[in-house]
């Protein structure tokens, strides 16, 4: 009796003890994977971008003699060339920031705020953005299999442009506007064989305005915006243009996409404001971004600048490869 009373008698916190434990959170428990490989990820871009070139080499031969026996030889060497293509991109963007740093340290004339923009700039082009390289490289990998021509189309269009890219990244001097048409050439190809049908682009720029002098990355930011906030969400695509013209003594810089139009309050104004910060700053209030709506719909956007021709330089970097 005394044993049954005792155990009626038992407190309810008591009780609770006993209960199972609740099972673990699956959102929660993915969240934090998410976390820990982006972690991962940022880290493993720090580590390329200050690891001597001899140790991730000895480390590439390494994985790829050790990963043959197990028949992992296409995606070993993919993963090999892209940590080598995001290494030459760590160590431009290390040095960027640095310079940046630097600048932002002894920005007290007018002068020096033009170069911290300027840094700060080449910090920005030096970020090829890793998601962008490494759904083109997956994309290739994937195209091999089913489409080998595309594959081929796609991977010769990713060399030109980190050949557009990188002496950029690297050396100095004024940018022109035959770089930047190359640069954003490379990347209209890479998005045509991605989109198909769906993205016609067309460069219409005179051979004799390519040694102007025009800011970097500023034709390739409206490229994208053009892309991401005016074909990409329209079903059938669209058309986009590239041309350039002289008016009235200023190079004018032009991008026509037939997309779903311009939104005053819509995304990408981060993008343009950035365009005309440096405007104003390069060229104290000589230069404009003009963003107006075609008869036909869709956007057109264009920058002009006063006309100057860049030095001559010296021949670029040339990155060599053989086709897939």
């Amino acid at each position: 009796m005394n044993t049954d009373e005792s155990s009626h008698n038992t407190a309810p916190g008591d009780q609770d003890v006993h209960k199972p434990a609740a099972p673990p959170d699956t959102t929660q428990t993915l969240r934090m994977m998410r976390d820990g490989a982006v972690v991962l990820w940022w880290r493993f871009f720090d580590w390329l971008a200050v690891v001597p070139w001899k140790t991730l080499l000895i480390v590439s031969l390494l994985i790829l003699i050790l990963g043959g026996p197990f028949g992992a030889d296409d995606f070993i060497f993919l993963l090999i060339v892209a940590s080598f293509i995001i290494k030459i991109v760590a160590g431009g963007k290390r040095r960027a920031e640095l310079t940046a740093t630097q600048a932002t340290e002894r920005a007290d004339t007018e002068q020096l705020e033009r170069t911290v923009l300027e840094a700060r700039m080449e910090a920005l082009q030096a970020q090829i953005e890793p998601h962008f390289l490494f759904n083109t490289l997956a994309s290739i990998d994937q195209l091999i299999q089913t489409d080998p021509p595309r594959a081929s189309k796609m991977q010769q269009s990713l060399i030109r442009y980190l050949r557009s890219a990188m002496p950029q990244m690297r050396e100095g001097g004024r940018p022109s506007l035959g770089q930047q048409v190359n640069l954003s050439s490379a990347f209209l190809e890479i998005m045509a064989v991605r989109m198909e049908e769906r993205l016609q682009p067309k460069i219409d720029v005179p051979e004799g305005l390519k040694s102007a002098v025009f800011p970097s990355m500023m034709l390739q930011t409206l490229v994208e915006n053009a892309i991401k906030h005016g074909l990409e969400p329209k079903v059938d695509g669209g058309k986009l243009e590239i041309n350039a013209e002289i008016v009235n003594g200023s190079l004018a810089v032009h991008v026509l996409d037939t997309g779903q139009g311009f939104m005053p309050q819509g995304s990408g104004g981060v993008g343009l404001a950035n365009i005309r910060e440096r405007l104003k700053v390069l060229y104290n209030g000589r230069a404009e971004l003009i963003i107006s709506v075609p008869p036909d719909g869709g956007t057109l956007a264009t920058i002009k600048v006063p006309y100057e021709v860049v030095p001559a330089n010296p021949d670029p970097i040339i990155i060599t490869t053989e086709p897939v």
